[in-house]
């Protein structure tokens, strides 16, 4: 079995069992641990409302479940002995045409064939052009999806290893702080592209 995909497996058995360890006796007074759930599902809840109102909420597992993968998927590269399985261009594209197929399904299951209108655009003239366009557009979606995440996290831990590599002293922390930044920033662009996505393809005739 290759790499990122055990790695890939280790992410999606340990974080459930984690979170049911973890939140299994939830209390009045939260610990540091509760809280950072809390504001994790608080957080995924209002992003899906701002996007696509109360009736978004039935997304929420989906996206809350995407953007756990993609951040301890992130974070994995971090640990000593590990690899992200997102710093795999497989892993990212599997994720990225999940997410591209998800969204035109529910875009046809909400609005039924009616959803195929918005990609004739808004002048009938116009409409081949604009199927060109849109077309291109949708489909470049899951490619730009996948190589930002691929990219940034394959880069970012190429850079830390050569940087450790050549300072070992003086550059672990600063370097570690920066990829920890990335991670949760990759993380936060894939969640929120991911539920823009979806909105758009549930929305679109209200727009």
């Amino acid at each position: 079995m290759q790499t990122h995909v055990t790695m890939a497996l280790l992410v999606v058995i340990a974080v459930p069992i984690l979170f049911m360890a973890l939140a299994k006796k939830p209390g009045l007074v939260p610990t540091p641990i509760q809280n950072i759930f809390e504001i994790y599902i608080q957080f995924i809840d209002n992003m899906i409302k701002e996007n696509m109102g109360e009736k978004g909420r039935k997304y929420f597992p989906l996206i809350a479940a995407i953007g756990l993968f993609v951040f301890f998927g992130n974070l994995l590269g971090m640990i000593p002995g590990f690899e992200s399985p997102t710093a795999n261009l497989n892993t990212t594209m599997a994720l990225a045409l999940m997410v591209f197929f998800i969204y035109n399904f529910e875009g046809i299951r909400t609005n039924g064939l009616s959803y195929f209108k918005h990609f004739l655009g808004p002048v009938p003239a116009m409409a081949p052009v604009f199927v060109i366009i849109e077309l291109l557009s949708h489909l470049s979606r899951p490619v730009t999806l996948a190589l930002r995440l691929f990219a940034n996290m394959t880069g970012g831990e190429l850079i830390s290893i050569v940087l450790i590599m050549l300072i070992p002293l003086l550059v672990p922390m600063p370097v570690m702080l920066i990829h920890l930044i990335a991670v949760f920033l990759q993380t936060y662009v894939f969640v929120v592209l991911t539920t823009v996505y979806i909105a758009g393809a549930i929305t679109h005739e209200e727009h």
